[in-house]
């Protein structure tokens, strides 16, 4: 009889395979059948002609999200009609990144008014100025976000009671560990263990805030938040490095003598992008991160997803491909850069504004239009010009 092993063994992998990918298909379609295709949300803005170009788009979107009180909407609707910390800081950062001083000074004496006198920032605040208590929890990325505007525009003196509340909350969060207890962060949901997306503002939001104290001689605060920067720094290093997933990874697998482990888990996050300029000096290692990311968390429709764990439904989000493009300009990448700044002028919306998605069907989708968007876009622009300052 004749023997059919070695004919089974060589197909089984193709089976196998064939197998797997029907899985992997069936289970993709079940998972976007479970999220509907968002479309756009666009009632109430005021509207205005489309702007010439994406620049002055991004501009004309900030104008009018902010209100007379220095209260910069996220958008204009339901639940984007409300201030977030760290949309507030890009656009304080923005405006003063095009010389528009006095529109981000107001920005930021809104934030100075709402500050916490102790605790974590609120995840946002009303027009008015109140919190929103809607069962959000409050997020400690407000507290690195914040300094770092504040330094960005050099208002350290006006704004040093923010900086100082800020940068002392970040150092009385840091564990044992040398990382911060978990908090939301802009996934804006609960949050079991602590993310990147908290610990990169808190260490950009370190470096800034010792900036601001050392120009102002005040040497004691300076010399206390070096000290919780260097912790905070190793811990991320020790935990997050080299890929810098969203979560420290929850294993190790090592391949073979002499070779580094392989770190499991943890899933890449858009906001590694905050880990290089302008957030941070360039490093290669975290631009290799940053690289590797952007891939991963590339869609069908160009755009990129916030994570690797985020929901798997096609649709690109506008803020975290607009933060890649600003990595890239300003790590002197201005091939990518560029490309990234057409692919979002390219899916601005009939009336010229940036909408937060551009869905499955590659058109936009979600609020129009959105803070965080534009000043992302117009700081990018602006780095393509000349280099933005890095703390």
């Amino acid at each position: 009889m004749r023997d059919n092993s070695a004919r089974r063994v060589r197909w089984f992998p193709t089976a196998a395979i064939a197998v797997l990918l029907a899985v992997l298909a069936g289970g993709g379609a079940v998972n976007i059948a479970h999220h509907p295709q968002p479309n756009l949300v666009i009632t109430g803005v005021p509207q205005r002609a489309p702007a010439p170009d994406l620049r002055s788009q991004a501009l004309a979107d900030l104008d009018a999200l902010t209100l007379p009180n220095g209260a910069t909407l996220a958008g204009w609707d339901g639940p984007w009609r409300y201030v977030w910390p760290r949309d507030a800081s890009f656009v304080a950062a923005a405006r003063c990144a095009v010389g528009q001083n006095t529109e981000a000074a107001r920005v930021l004496d809104f934030l100075e008014r709402v500050k916490p006198t102790t605790g974590r920032w609120e995840a946002r605040y009303r027009e008015t100025g109140e919190p929103v208590d809607d069962g959000r929890e409050q997020q400690l990325d407000g507290s690195g976000w914040v300094p770092w505007a504040v330094w960005f525009c050099r208002t350290g003196e006006q704004h040093w009671d923010m900086v100082r509340e800020s940068a002392d909350q970040i150092t009385r969060e840091l564990r044992p560990s040398g990382l911060p207890a978990p908090s939301p962060d802009y996934w804006e949901q609960h949050e079991s263990q602590v993310t990147l997306g908290t610990v990169a503002p808190l260490l950009t939001g370190l470096r800034a805030a010792i900036r601001i104290a050392t120009d102002l001689g005040r040497t004691a605060e300076a010399g206390r938040w070096q000290a919780a920067l260097q912790t905070l720094a190793a811990a991320t290093e020790r935990r997050f490095a080299p890929t810098f997933p969203r979560t420290p990874a929850y294993a190790e697998s090592f391949l073979e003598p002499g070779l580094p482990p392989t770190r499991l888990g943890g899933g890449a996050d858009a906001i590694v992008t905050v880990l290089g300029p302008p957030f941070a000096p360039e490093r290669a290692e975290v631009s290799q991160a940053i690289a590797n990311t952007r891939a991963v968390l590339t869609q069908p429709n160009g755009g990129q997803a916030p994570g690797e764990d985020w929901r798997a439904d096609g649709v690109a989000w506008t803020p975290q491909t607009a933060l890649f493009a600003l990595s890239a300009a300003a790590r002197g990448d201005r091939a990518t850069a560029e490309s990234i700044l057409s692919w979002l002028d390219h899916y601005r919306t009939p009336s010229g504004h940036l909408s937060e998605k551009v869905n499955r069907d590659k058109q936009p989708a979600g609020e129009v239009p959105l803070g965080w968007t534009a000043a992302l876009v117009v700081l990018a622009d602006q780095a393509l010009q000349r280099p933005l300052p890095i703390p």
